[in-house]
Formats: structure tokens, C-alpha cells, sequence
């Protein structure tokens, strides 16, 4: 059964892991005191967000697409933020992450 609210937890915890990746970036190695807690922080809240998910979600559609979200949300800062390479296939590689998450989604597999 399709639950917007679990889907809606699992989004958030998905949106929460990249930005905890940038929150590690910035706070150089743990030596900046605000952005270490900020990844301590959002370190616990992602996955908090993915185990209300997993109440409702079957684990591995949750895991796949809470990863999912955060693989290719790490991708897309890494492209504008710190000006990485956008080559071909690395974009398709990263749709096929896309696609594989909505068809779990949609699936309800």
C-alpha cells in the first residue's frame, strides 16, 4: 500500500543525507565547531527519517530509494557547488539511479 506519509519521511531522510555529506565537507576534517554539529545533527536525522519510512515502506524499496536520493542529491551539490565534471556518463549512470527509484516507488516492490 502506497502511505504519501511514509514516502514523505523517506524523502526528507533522502534530501537529509546529502546534506549531511556537505555539512562533513565544510566542517574541514571536524575542526569547525558548527558544521560538526550540523553533521551530527543531520547524521542522526536521516536515518531517523528512513526507519518511519521503513514502518510502512518494505526495507529494501526504502533503503534503495533513501540511498537513491542521497546518491544522486550528492551528485547534483557536488556539480554546482564545487564545480564538478557533468560527463555524459556519468549523468546517465546517475538517471539509471533515478528511474530505478521511481519504478521501486511506483512499483511497490
Amino acid at each position: 500500500m502506497f502511505s504519501i506519509a511514509a514516502y514523505a519521511w523517506l524523502i526528507a531522510g533522502g534530501v537529509l543525507e546529502p546534506m549531511w555529506v556537505l555539512a562533513m565537507k565544510r566542517s574541514g576534517s571536524f575542526r569547525d565547531p558548527l558544521w560538526t554539529a550540523a553533521t551530527v545533527v543531520l547524521v542522526v536525522a536521516s536515518p531517523f527519517c528512513l526507519s518511519v519510512a521503513m514502518n510502512e515502506v518494505p526495507v529494501g524499496t526504502a533503503y534503495a530509494i533513501w540511498t537513491g536520493i542521497g546518491a544522486v542529491g550528492t551528485v547534483i551539490l557536488g556539480l554546482f557547488l564545487y564545480k564538478e565534471r557533468a560527463e555524459l556518463k556519468r549523468l546517465f549512470f546517475i538517471t539509471l539511479i533515478i528511474v530505478g527509484a521511481v519504478g521501486l516507488a511506483i512499483g511497490g516492490v
